[in-house]
């Protein structure tokens, strides 16, 4: 973004931020009964909260719960974790792990986070900090490519990466887009492939159910910003920021769902979490919009 523009950008949500800093938007909560809820179990027209976020947090690019009240958050130029109380929209603490960089994606394991750069390097830290050597980085080995996807499969104990864009990989998977998994029990610190999202499976599906969004232009690449695991379900959720599209599989790569994202509410989203309940938080990068997270409540199928 030009600094001009980036200026203008941020002197406005300046603005914004000291009238809604600390006052999450609160909507009425809309009965069950008459909402619009999709298959998967949500209405991502009528989010349930909409947290105006502070001018740190204009690139946020990944965010992962902590408790029900709080979560942690990156942004895409510093190497720092900012811990958000959801509550009060206010920013609790701050954790350096490394220098500026292209930080895409945060899992939190346990009592660490996982912090993932865009070329595929991970760094770990301790939740809270006890020391500088408790920060480490790793190479997990992933094939070259543009990496904005990561989240924590608690049922394998493994975190999964995965590329915006398919990588060249050779022929026969220009249309298998891949799903790297990091084995968290093996010490081993290298990825192995753990699923394939078959886009033309994708496009079957989305002619099948009518979902015209989804056309030809749509199919070369998912354009993934990030990715997550429903705590109740284990299907995974994966986030396509550019084409603002959800997309669901289930524990074997399967489409199960797909919904268009309405711009007005997902003005860049970038990150995707979930609480214990099923309720799904999607972060906004600052785009023509304030940077937000949505909190959009689960109603089980």
């Amino acid at each position: 973004m030009p600094w001009n523009e980036t200026c203008s950008v941020f002197l406005i949500v300046s603005c914004l931020n000291m009238f809604s800093c600390g006052n999450p938007t609160e909507r009425n909560i809309t009965p069950a009964s008459v909402r619009k809820i999709n298959p998967v179990g949500y209405d991502l027209a009528s989010p349930d909260r909409i947290i105006t976020l502070s001018t740190a947090l204009l690139e946020i690019s990944g965010v992962t719960v902590i408790d029900s009240t709080l979560v942690a958050c990156i942004q895409d130029e510093n190497g720092i974790v900012f811990i958000l109380d959801l509550e009060k929209n206010e920013i609790r603490d701050q954790i350096i792990f490394h220098y500026a960089g292209d930080y895409e994606g945060i899992a939190k394991v346990n009592s660490y986070f996982y912090i993932l750069r865009s070329d595929g390097t991970l760094f770990k830290t301790m939740y809270p900090v006890v020391s500088a050597s408790a920060q480490q980085v790793i190479d997990p080995g992933a094939p070259p490519a543009n990496y904005e996807g990561l989240c924590y499969d608690r049922r394998n104990h493994r975190l999964l990466i995965v590329p915006k864009n398919n990588p060249e990989r050779g022929p026969g998977t220009e249309m298998k887009h891949p799903v790297y998994g990091l084995d968290l029990n093996s010490g081993n610190d290298s990825v192995k492939e753990a699923l394939e999202l078959d886009l033309a499976e994708i496009t079957r599906f989305a002619a099948e159910n009518n979902i015209d969004a989804w056309d030809e232009e749509k199919v070369t690449s998912l354009m993934v910003s990030d990715i997550g695991i429903h705590p109740l379900t284990n299907m995974l959720y994966v986030i396509s920021a550019v084409n603002r599209m959800l997309l669901v599989f289930d524990d074997e790569g399967t489409i199960k769902y797909i919904e268009e994202l309405k711009p007005d509410l997902f003005n860049m989203p970038e990150g995707i979490s979930f609480l214990g309940n099923g309720d799904m938080l999607i972060s906004n990068e600052v785009r023509a919009n304030p940077p937000t997270i949505l909190i959009i409540k689960y109603f089980p199928r």
